[in-house]
């Protein structure tokens, strides 16, 4: 029997449509406002006094507040509002400036989605900076530290020249100039000459240049060679951030370079704003070196804070943190705490090899170097504010025996558990080629965001009821069989992008309103058909069969067509043509379904299976 579906198949079609509207549901709830308050140490937890100095705080400012509570990890404050969340999140931080504890206070949305929903797993769907906010950091890179870096290394390898048994060099002292320049120091201008043309055979890209008038020697950075390290460092640390962002899990991310030395970092549909702010805004590397002998105690050496203990290290580095290709947390098997498993590059495994060979039985500290910043409560015209600064922490976090010359692989111990999954993400994510530290946050209200959804949802509806009734007009029942199945389409188009944590942004929302056109132009082709075969004399019957069966190719070959550009709009594009390009590919495949199989599940109900004269199409 024609037009007539399987049992199976129509049960896969009002189950699928019943899934949509589930997972397309929580989108009806939308999430409080809310304030977040978080411990930056990642093992630390939010005190019962913290809130209540909180709330206290607000209370006091006049700012309404409801669903102050504790979680697992974090503080909550919810409002009405956005205009009350933005002020709120000041006094917050004025109100806890004074405890010991260091928070992070972020802004945050709270969920409202009913707890049967989120058992389920369905969550609302995100929106993009342009629609709902989210968070965007500027920050900035210290480029003069990379230079100053590159000097300090490169007077370590020239000094180890000069000692060279064979080149027996005495010098009587090196010093960095203008962050650009190296200036050495002889006893004699004969040394100086034998240094030149060493130093100049060596390195023959640096400026070097003797002094007439005294004998010492200049090496110096040219413009180029700086601007070449400074891109070198920012990009790296482009690439590191967008690692830390794909670690978030945050969709449609924009990270880019801003001028020579900032990098912009937005966060659109973010729930997250304190974890973010914590990851971003921690700048973390390691640094081997070893513990200083006996003998080197009382000449220069590096002091460091381990535990409750001090620990003496040499000043010389045996390697850096952007050596680690990968860290993963682990667990000692003898004693069950956790550990950082770390892997080196080749060139990283080999100064190991060669640092720890010749030191067995020696020490090596594994220094961890931080850069984050901190307030500074300040006065300005009678108004407390909070002023934002960096500021850089290096402590010993592992000081262990060297058992063996170690390689490309070994493993870091004596960590927290917290500490140890921070410290695995964020060598993971990459290590920054320089320090950086947040030069400007914002977090984009949702007053604008609100009138986008409004003007957005207003064009999806426009467009939405032009179409339901040109197809109710030219194809009646048809048309009525073809906009039930666009409903469905759109609620399936939601119930996925909020399955895949996908951002709606304004450009998606231009991608929906053009599947609302595609997918009734599947119907039209499919209908158009139909009314062919009824004026070639064929049955209703098996008109409808035939319409639904020959336009199939037709569609099917346009839709793929599209889905080819959407995906290479996805490959290719950036931010917002992201967007465009995810909900096209979405309405695409949800339409085909919709359009095909459920236009025709309904057209089979209301005519198949019975004798009919005529269609109202």
């Amino acid at each position: 029997m024609i037009n007539r579906y399987p049992l199976w198949k129509n049960f896969l079609i009002a189950v699928l449509t019943l899934l949509g509207f589930i997972y397309a549901l929580p989108n009806l709830y939308p999430p409080d406002y809310a304030v977040q308050i978080s411990n930056r140490n990642a093992d630390g937890n939010v005190s019962e006094e913290a809130l209540i100095a909180a709330t206290a705080r607000l209370s006091k400012e006049g700012i309404e507040y409801f669903g102050a509570a504790l979680g697992p990890n974090s503080g909550l404050i919810r409002f009405n509002d956005d205009q009350d969340q933005l002020k709120a999140r000041d006094f917050v931080q004025l109100a806890l400036f004074d405890f010991e504890e260091d928070y992070v206070v972020a802004l945050n949305s709270a969920p409202t989605t009913p707890d049967w929903l989120s058992g389920l797993g369905a969550v609302p769907m995100k929106y993009g900076l342009d629609l709902r906010g989210g968070v965007h950091f500027l920050m900035e890179v210290d480029t003069e530290s990379v230079i100053l870096e590159r000097l300090k290394g490169l007077e370590q390898e020239i000094k180890q020249l000069f000692r060279d048994p064979d080149n027996r060099i005495r010098y009587t002292g090196f010093v960095i100039t203008d962050n650009k320049t190296l200036q050495i120091s002889f006893g004699q201008e004969s040394v100086e000459s034998k240094a030149l043309s060493l130093v100049r055979s060596k390195y023959p890209t640096y400026l070097v240049n003797g002094n007439p008038a005294a004998p010492e020697m200049t090496i110096e950075l040219d413009l180029a060679q700086i601007r070449e390290i400074e891109d070198f460092a920012v990009q790296q640390n482009v690439v590191a951030i967008r690692n830390r962002v794909n670690e978030l899990g945050v969709a449609e991310p924009l990270v880019q370079r801003l001028g020579r030395s900032r990098i912009v970092v937005d966060l659109p549909g973010v729930q997250d704003t304190a974890r973010a702010k914590n990851i971003l805004g921690k700048v973390a590397t390691l640094e081997f070196r070893m513990e200083a002998s006996a003998e080197a105690r009382n000449s220069s050496t590096d002091i460091y804070d381990y535990g409750d203990l001090e620990a003496r290290l040499e000043k010389k580095v045996i390697l850096r943190g952007d050596r680690v290709l990968d860290a993963q947390i682990g667990f000692d098997p003898e004693s069950n705490l956790p550990q950082v498993n770390i892997r080196l590059d080749g060139s990283g495994g080999e100064l190991m090899h060669r640092a720890t060979r010749y030191n067995v039985g020696r020490r090596m500290a594994v220094v961890f170097i931080e850069t984050k910043t901190r307030d500074r409560l300040v006065f300005e015209n009678g108004i407390e504010q909070l002023v934002s600064e960096p500021y850089v922490t290096k402590k010993v976090i592992s000081l262990a025996t060297v058992q063996s010359a170690l390689g490309v692989n070994f493993r870091i111990t004596g960590l927290q558990s917290g500490e140890a999954r921070e410290l695995a993400l964020l060598l993971r994510a990459g290590a920054l080629a320089a320090d950086m530290f947040i030069a400007e946050e914002r977090t984009v209200g949702a007053s604008l965001g609100e009138e986008n959804i409004k003007l957005g949802a207003f064009s999806v509806m426009v467009g939405l009821g032009l179409v339901v009734l040109f197809m109710l007009f030219r194809y009646k029942v048809f048309g009525f069989a073809a906009n039930l199945a666009l409903g469905v389409n759109l609620v399936l188009i939601v119930a996925v992008m909020s399955s895949l944590s996908a951002t709606l942004t304004l450009p998606g929302i231009a991608g929906i309103v053009l599947t609302v056109g595609m997918a009734v132009d599947a119907n039209v082709l499919i209908f158009s058909r139909i009314k062919e075969e009824l004026a070639s004399g064929l049955p209703p019957q098996q008109a409808i069969h035939t319409g639904f069966e020959r336009a199939f190719v037709t569609i099917l070959d346009a839709n793929i067509t599209t889905l080819i550009v959407a995906v290479i709009l996805y490959s290719i594009g950036t931010g917002p043509v992201k967007g465009f390009a995810v909900t096209l590919s979405i309405g695409i495949l949800t339409s085909m379904f919709t359009a095909i199989m459920g236009t025709r599940s309904i057209i089979n109900v209301i005519y198949g299976g019975r004798s009919v004269k005529g269609l109202a199409i």
